[in-house]
């Protein structure tokens, strides 16, 4: 039965493949309803789910869900009446042209070198700090994600501690009902404080491509502004983070990955995009919506039926990758879709890069590197959209 093997259910957040591998081969994408009650057609071949995530016909915007959905407020995660809601990820041309535009200005090779000597540095410094038995995600990954989101957004280093609090209260689900407001309207104030700051004295970080944009004609709300800089904080802070606790989770899953990155540093790049492909940070590309009755895979979907493609299963399809259960560091031909494609495509994929880079090829230098714990002790994020481990606790030789 389908629904005893759909994403998000506890029992497949360490292991989801050889279900996603049965959904594949069981042909056509299916409508399935989740443990959540959200239901919707469930894309898990890589052709279907590469056509699906480019086509026009296909929309991001909520406000084009079912009635039943609309009634229960779904379809908008970072929604909480303050606006939130409305940001790249749930917009559509010209809307989403026009957002993307604003800040895509940042997010240039050029720009984003700048912030790579920075990056390897930190990540240096907290590898040498690790001791044995820490945690590679709570002691490592998270730290040097979020110093690089402060980097981002020039949030200065003495401001840093508060800024972590408010943005923890923001994005956690642990928050009460009282602390989240209130740390929203904190961060909503201290943004408001740096926009202000970077009108008068313009940085080279994201807020001041922003604003710079803002006073040559283009305009982001005061809403959109901290929509854009809150999906930057969940979307860019928690997918980089299961980017590397995940990536380090396959080396110490596979040695001989390990041992081959280990004696061939030059194939970082290479692994980086093995990694991604062989398990997704992002399992599964936000919701959408069908403009119109649209076919995949010779599957008739009707007009306003939510989608939701499986990236995971995808990136695992043998159709397209070869040996695709098993990570190949040298692997040459690799479109893999945990970016995205289309008009979607991650706008922060470079950055993500550039810090998986850094952070794994510290890891692959830990020597004798070994979990920590059994494998069937690690927690797992429940999330349908982001995978990865809550924690990653290893061992080593300490230097």
């Amino acid at each position: 039965m389908l629904e005893e093997m759909l994403p998000g259910d506890d029992g497949l957040l360490a292991e989801p493949y050889p279900a996603y591998a049965r959904l594949r081969e069981a042909g056509v994408p299916h409508l399935v309803t989740l443990r959540s009650g959200l239901y919707g057609w469930l894309v898990t071949r890589y052709d279907d789910a590469r056509a699906a995530l480019a086509d026009p016909r296909l929309s991001k915007d909520p406000r084009h869900a079912p009635p039943d959905w609309q009634a229960a407020g779904r379809g908008r995660p970072l929604e909480d009446r303050s606006g939130l809601g409305t940001h790249l990820l749930t917009t559509d041309p010209p809307e989403h042209t026009r957002l993307r535009r604003l800040v895509s200005g940042f997010f240039t090779l050029r720009r984003l070198e700048r912030l790579r000597p920075r990056i390897e540095e930190r990540a240096r410094e907290l590898a040498a700090g690790l001791r044995p038995g820490d945690d590679l995600v709570g002691d490592f990954a998270s730290p040097l994600q979020f110093a690089t989101i402060c980097d981002v957004l020039g949030v200065p280093e003495g401001d840093r501690t508060d800024f972590q609090r408010w943005t923890t209260a923001v994005v956690s689900s642990d928050s009460s009902k009282e602390a989240r407001p209130q740390a929203l309207r904190r961060l909503a104030a201290y943004v408001g404080e740096l926009v202000e700051g970077r009108r008068r004295a313009p940085g080279d970080d994201l807020i001041s491509v922003i604003t710079a944009a803002a006073d040559d004609g283009e305009r982001l709300s005061e809403d959109e502004l901290l929509s854009m800089i809150f999906l930057l904080l969940v979307a860019g802070y928690e997918t980089t983070v299961g980017l590397i606790g995940l990536g380090a989770h396959t080396l110490l899953r596979h040695p001989g990955a390990l041992e081959q990155l280990r004696a061939r540093p030059e194939l970082i790049d290479r692994a980086v995009e093995e990694l991604l492909r062989h398990d997704s940070p992002v399992e599964l590309a936000t919701w959408r919506f069908a403009l119109e009755p649209v076919e995949y895979g010779g599957a008739r979907v009707e007009a306003g039926q939510p989608i939701l493609v499986a990236l995971g299963a995808a990136n695992r399809d043998p159709r397209r990758f070869p040996g695709a259960d098993r990570p190949d560091l040298t692997r040459e031909d690799n479109a893999h879709l945990s970016f995205g494609h289309g008009p979607h495509y991650c706008l922060g994929a470079l950055l993500a890069r550039i810090v998986g880079r850094a952070a794994l090829g510290e890891v692959a230098r830990l020597p004798g590197l070994a979990l920590a714990v059994p494998p069937e002790r690690l927690r797992w994020r429940a999330s349908l959209t982001v995978r990865g481990p809550v924690s990653l606790p290893v061992t080593f030789a300490a230097g």
